[in-house]
């Protein structure tokens, strides 16, 4: 598709935007947990799920919606989402208690399922091939820069504002993209001869992981959780089993069996952010509930691991040109290892540069997987695959990250039980779940080192015997 360079350059600057959006928003609700939690008087459970609950719903959705915007449109379904996630925010303001806050999430996981299905396909079309690898660097670094910002300005708004102030510049932000998006974007964006919707494989992938990510995370409540998560491995396998047959499938699965590098890339990708994603989430807790340590003196900690990773990841990036990405990918699964296994002894009297010498070292580790990871999933695929392995490459992602929310919740709901924030007793009984949370994340983190060097040279072919 030839675009004009004018909006071209519009397009460039809207997806730049965008990648800002969801980042910003996660790091800083992670800060403002402990205030939403005292607003509404809510459970430990039930803040969990706040955030959860947009995880679950994005990356159910990703795959599916990334077809979609294929058959019926990129743009369309961008401007979707927009809409879709603006609500969301809106209505998140106006929330009368923290179930209606959840249900509200689940809008904006709605629209964010829509974004990252067409943000970076939108990005491809405009940037020339030699100079994709600058922009996608870009887009990177504006998103590490989202997260380092969330603790500060979104501590500073959440100060200022209440928690509800993150959730209206987040609908500023997106108001003002959807105009852009509205005024300077034109057309669907479609290319003709697309094969058709696969809603058999849609419906089984959105409801295996529905099923599973909800039931896997409320485990400690009822019995018929474990029901619900079984549930949702057999449907998962049943996707598995009817994409590998199905004549247009939504995700080609002799990715998965023919291409090693691919497979356990994205594998390693997945243990990955399950094993860390949720970490700035427990040291919020951490910081403000145990050791009392105020808002936005909290930020500026949990500021110092992205910071890290924005200003070691495009070097780490351009390395893995010259080394093999899996050497540095297992390397930076090792030292997070490292790095969660000192966080597994931190006590109501640890040290705060502790803290913040362990964030760095995590920082670290996390920018020697994450550049040279992408490296080896992209480089692994042909040109013409690129679609399919950006969007299975972003589902690892998100479903990492639900995963991590989901143990999290599972075992901070087993220790703090139905105490609430700021009650007696909450703080000891956090302590101990958080401690339980970095052990598991520590053996998740070093069984991922194995799956990372399993994956083989990224610079050969290396089928998968099937």
């Amino acid at each position: 598709m030839s675009l004009a360079s004018k909006e071209a350059k519009w397009v460039y600057a809207i997806c730049m935007v965008t990648s800002f959006l969801v980042p910003f928003m996660i790091s800083s609700l992670n800060l403002a947990m402990p205030s939403i939690g005292l607003a509404f008087h809510g459970s430990q459970y039930l803040l969990n799920w706040v955030a959860a609950s947009f995880l679950l719903v994005t990356g159910s959705l990703l795959l599916p919606m990334g077809k979609l915007a294929d058959l019926t449109g990129r743009v369309r379904i961008f401007k979707l989402g927009l809409t879709f996630f603006l609500i969301g925010s809106v209505a998140s303001v106006l929330a009368p208690t923290i179930l209606w806050l959840i249900a509200f999430r689940v809008v904006q996981g709605i629209g964010a399922s829509m974004i990252f299905s067409t943000a970076v396909a939108l990005l491809t079309v405009v940037v020339p091939p030699q100079e994709r690898g600058k922009a996608m660097g870009i887009n990177v670094g504006i998103v590490y820069f989202a997260y380092s910002a969330g603790p500060i300005l979104g501590g500073a708004i959440c100060s200022w504002f209440g928690w509800q102030g993150i959730f209206v510049f987040l609908a500023i932000i997106a108001l003002a993209v959807l105009v852009m998006t509205l005024l300077k974007l034109h057309g669907p964006w479609t290319r003709p001869g697309f094969s058709q919707m696969d809603p058999l494989g849609s419906l089984l992938c959105i409801l295996g992981l529905v099923f599973f990510l909800y039931g896997s995370s409320s485990l400690s409540l009822s019995s018929a959780y474990w029901g619900l998560t079984f549930l949702g491995l057999a449907l998962l396998v049943a996707f598995v089993v009817h994409e590998a047959k199905a004549a247009h499938p939504i995700l080609p699965i002799s990715l998965f069996t023919h291409n090693r590098v691919f497979a356990f890339s994205n594998l390693s990708s997945v243990i990955n952010y399950s094993s860390i994603f949720a970490m700035p989430f427990l040291l919020s807790f951490y910081l403000q509930t145990v050791r009392g340590v105020p808002l936005r003196s909290a930020g500026g900690i949990l500021l110092v691991q992205p910071v890290v990773m924005a200003i070691l990841s495009p070097i780490v990036g351009k390395l893995s040109d010259r080394i093999e990405p899996r050497i540095l990918s297992s390397l930076g699964m090792g030292v997070n290892t490292a790095g969660l296994l000192i966080f597994v002894f931190l006590g109501e009297g640890s040290g705060l540069a502790l803290i913040m010498a362990n964030l760095a070292f995590i920082g670290l580790g996390y920018a020697l997987f994450s550049a040279p990871n992408t490296n080896a999933i992209m480089g692994s695929v042909d040109r013409n695959q690129y679609g399919v392995a950006s969007s299975a490459m972003g589902t690892a992602r998100v479903v990492g990250q639900a995963l991590s929310m989901a143990i999290v919740s599972l075992i901070t709901t087993h220790f703090v039980g139905a105490r609430t924030v700021g009650s007696a007793g909450y703080s000891g009984h956090f302590l101990l779940g958080m401690k339980a949370s970095f052990i598991v994340f520590a053996i998740l983190n070093f069984v991922g080192v194995f799956a990372s060097l399993a994956r083989g040279a990224a610079r050969k072919a290396m089928p998968l015997a099937v």
